[in-house]
């Protein structure tokens, strides 16, 4: 297989595409999109993102260290697109979408009632990389919507609709998985024999 080599760039595809949510001093709201996002700790649960220090969301999270991580679904993609390339400077993006907010358990930022899942977060550190500025965040609560959530307690991700993004585009996350943790490496159940099946079925009918 014959492969092209590029310079040194972020080609990681495809990621996660959010709505943050965050609230300053005095008290404005604003929500951005943000493509480069990442989990970076399990216990204390942290996340990774990466913003741009000239958007105003930065100077609200610098402000406050506080904001909100919003899932949306597929029906919110022009929403997500429009967040990502007009600033809060220019316009109130929650008004112009009619946006409903609801109030974190642990943060003083809202949660987006229309996206499935969201994640409240306490930022931890900043470090200026480059173009961008990685904040590390501990996420502190996070807000589920029941439908996706089955009797046993499993959230199903893929009934929530949730949308990636890829190179310039965005795509909807599919409804079935290809492969689940740890399926190549578990044992596959063997079939009985005949001779076992033949010794099962004379034993069931000795019993009844």
């Amino acid at each position: 297989m014959t492969k092209e080599i590029f310079k040194g760039s972020a080609m990681l595809n495809p990621v996660p595409v959010v709505l943050i949510t965050c609230k300053n001093k005095e008290g404005k709201i604003n929500v951005f999109t943000v493509g480069w996002i990442g989990t970076a700790c399990t216990k204390p649960p942290m996340i990774t993102v990466a913003i741009r220090p000239e958007r105003l969301s930065y100077d609200y999270i610098k402000e406050t260290r506080e904001f909100v991580v919003n899932l949306p679904s597929k029906d919110m993609v022009n929403i997500v697109d429009f967040c990502g390339v007009r600033s809060g400077r220019d316009l109130d993006k929650i008004e112009k979408f009619n946006l409903k907010l609801s109030n974190s358990k642990n943060v003083d930022v809202p949660i987006l009632e229309d996206c499935p899942i969201s994640l409240e977060c306490k930022v931890m550190s900043i470090t200026p990389l480059g173009t961008h500025d990685l904040f590390l965040a501990e996420v502190l609560a996070v807000h589920v919507e029941d439908n996706i959530i089955d009797s046993n307690g499993k959230i199903h991700y893929e009934k929530a609709n949730l949308i990636s993004y890829c190179h310039g585009e965005y795509y909807p996350m599919p409804s079935k998985s290809i492969g689940k943790f740890g399926f190549s490496v578990q044992k596959k159940k063997r079939k009985p024999s005949k001779r076992k099946k033949h010794t099962l079925q004379a034993t069931n009918r000795t019993c009844l």
